[in-house]
């Protein structure tokens, strides 16, 4: 390699380009103080074992005590890891999250008795210790969420028997996870010049990308073809971890694993079922833009190798750092003054880990701690992508603050159903911001382009992936099998419907339910598509109402986990109970759909 395109080593990389760690903690020394302050209150809290039904004064000394070790070991924990991330080749961070992994697993084995105590407390007992002991009125919240699960929950000798087989409960998640990571080789392909190439899982996008569609169809064929090889047995797998969801629904006397997916949101099934419908509805303007792409990419027919590829050619779009932060920081003005200050601070404070050098983390991502501000890791290059990663990781940072700077720690973390919310309302801006200041229309087609895709692999795929996840569910929990061909002509005929008329549905691409990863995660990959699709409702409130629609859009930024999911969307102005927000996201991708076609002629 030419020495001038080496990745530096992290010492190279300019301080003002690096996190500032030390905000957490100044020095390893301190870090080391606080590992010894755990293993203390870690002895602390095991002696509360046994005495949180004696009184309220007993169940409040054991909460506040779980609340000061669990956010001392986060603060551990979280450092340790991003040492580490800066730079994986470093023994001493090595170790420091070795022992903060150790750590944190006697931490959660030392709380294992609270929640089961609380459980056993009958609901009037517990309602007149908050009454009497002034300081559990804090916890009510929490305490309200855990005797929720009492319905659904077993004898303290059946939870330990289920717990005890969460191990092999996890065998067919493990068990694809070997074979998709370890041991599915791919076979090689010929690229653009003609050279052989091994196929990879992380090459084949690029590929999909590829201008020649003969590497496309290729990859296509040779990723397939390997999947098929082994369909049986990740059939097996797949049915396999079906099994379990439904077995552990129907332990904790759900009606269905559904239910008991949602149920840890307080999420009724109904929301579930109006995102499949609402899509559905709206699959008109997917053909539409299926009959587009064929069009502009001028075939006679449109295969699904055909997906991936720019539909635009490729504009350069050079956009270094500085600019990237000047343009997401102009982007992000609708949300007014209180935001920016703080998203200014984020980028001139030592939040960001901005380049890539020897050893570093790949990727990005946003984390942090309560009793310190957010990080942001980046790997960052030039490009449209990685300005959108910038303000996409910064929403996350900035809907952390605000959440830890006005929630106390008990309710500062929120959900996972809106943890993409405030990441995507960015991106929104930012697209809104970029095509209202762009007039040159190949730059303004990739735009849009690069947006609608957006539309298609989230909410629109997201939302298939959902529909499959609960077709199979439903007809295990019918009493049907699941084989590799029912499989198949399953997410087949999903495909047909959800593509339409000007698709060439082929073959092989029945098998793609055996390479997504996400399916050993039941019922998940739908709040990619709810997040998604109240962002997109949220950025356009704030565009069109401002200072109200911003006033409630920073409340929810605020509030943390101090409430449900649905809760604290609907005070923000989106009601994910109606169809209304989905029905508003898939407007914008109608509107882009016809500024496309307008531009492109068609």
């Amino acid at each position: 390699m030419n020495k001038s395109k080496a990745l530096p080593k992290r010492s190279e990389i300019p301080a003002e380009y690096k996190w500032k760690l030390e905000d957490m903690y100044a020095s390893d020394a301190d870090w080391e103080k606080d590992t010894a302050k755990v293993k203390e209150l870690i002895g602390q809290i095991k002696q509360k074992e046994g005495t949180l039904s004696e009184s309220g004064k007993h169940l409040l000394e054991a909460l506040t005590l779980q609340d000061e070790l669990t956010k001392t070991m986060d603060q551990v924990y979280v450092y340790a890891r991003m040492r580490r991330d800066e730079d994986n080749a470093n023994a001493t961070y090595q170790a420091l999250t070795d022992r903060a992994t150790g750590l944190s697993t006697q931490v959660y084995g030392a709380l294992a008795f609270i929640q089961p105590e609380i459980l056993a407390i009958p609901e009037d007992r517990l309602s007149q210790m908050i009454e009497s002991e002034p300081g559990l009125e804090h916890y009510r919240f929490l305490l309200e969420e855990i005797t929720r699960y009492k319905p659904h929950t077993l004898s303290a000798a059946e939870e330990a028997l289920l717990a005890e087989a969460s191990e092999l409960a996890n065998a067919p998640s493990t068990i694809f996870n070997m074979l998709n990571n370890a041991d599915i080789k791919f076979p090689m392909i010929k690229d653009e010049h003609g050279e052989e190439v091994e196929l990879t899982k992380g090459r084949f996008i690029q590929f999909m990308e590829s201008r020649d569609r003969r590497v496309r169809q290729d990859a296509f064929n040779a990723l397939y073809a390997t999947y098929g090889q082994h369909r049986n047995t990740i059939a097996a797998t797949l049915t396999a971890a079906v099994k379990r969801d439904v077995f552990y629904a129907r332990s904790h006397k759900f009606d269905s694993a559904l239910q008991a997916a949602l149920f840890s949101d307080n999420i009724d099934i109904s929301v579930y079922d109006n995102l499949i419908a609402t899509v559905r509805e709206h699959l008109p303007l997917m053909h539409r833009y299926v009959a587009l792409r064929k069009k502009l990419l001028g075939v006679d027919e449109l295969h699904m190798y055909d997906l991936y590829v720019p539909i635009v050619h490729e504009v350069e779009m050079e956009i270094p750092y500085q600019q990237a932060v000047d343009t997401v920081t102009e982007a992000l003005h609708p949300l007014g003054d209180e935001y920016l200050q703080v998203l200014k601070k984020g980028f001139h404070s030592g939040w960001i880990d901005v380049y890539e050098n020897q050893g570093k983390t790949s990727g990005a991502y946003s984390w942090g701690t309560y009793t310190a501000h957010p990080y942001v890791l980046m790997n960052y290059q030039d490009n449209l992508n990685n300005m959108f990663t910038l303000a996409h990781e910064m929403g996350h940072a900035l809907h952390s603050y605000f959440s830890n700077t006005n929630q106390p720690y008990t309710y500062a973390d929120y959900r996972i159903f809106v943890a993409e919310v405030a990441s995507t309302c960015n991106e929104a801006l930012l697209m809104h911001h970029l095509l209202a200041t762009t007039s040159d229309k190949a730059t303004r087609m990739y735009l849009i382009n690069y947006y609608m895709e957006q539309f298609r692999g989230t909410l629109y795929r997201q939302t298939m992936f959902a529909e499959f996840e609960k077709a199979i569910h439903a007809k295990v929990e019918a009493g049907e099998a699941l084989t590799a061909d029912s499989l198949n002509q399953l997410y087949r005929q999903l495909n047909v419907e959800y593509y339409g008329p000007d698709m060439v549905v082929d073959e092989q691409i029945d098998l793609e339910w055996a390479r997504i990863p996400h399916f050993y995660n039941n019922f998940y990959v739908y709040k990619y598509a709810t997040g998604f699709s109240a962002a997109t409702s949220l950025s356009r409130q704030i565009l069109e109402e401002g200072q109200p629609a911003v006033e409630r859009y920073l409340g929810f930024l605020k509030s943390g986990g101090s409430d449900y999911p649905l809760e604290l969307l609907k005070r923000a102005g989106v009601d994910m109970t109606s169809s209304e927000p989905i029905s508003e996201a898939l407007a914008v991708f109608k509107e882009l759909l016809e500024q496309m076609e307008e531009l492109a002629g068609a």
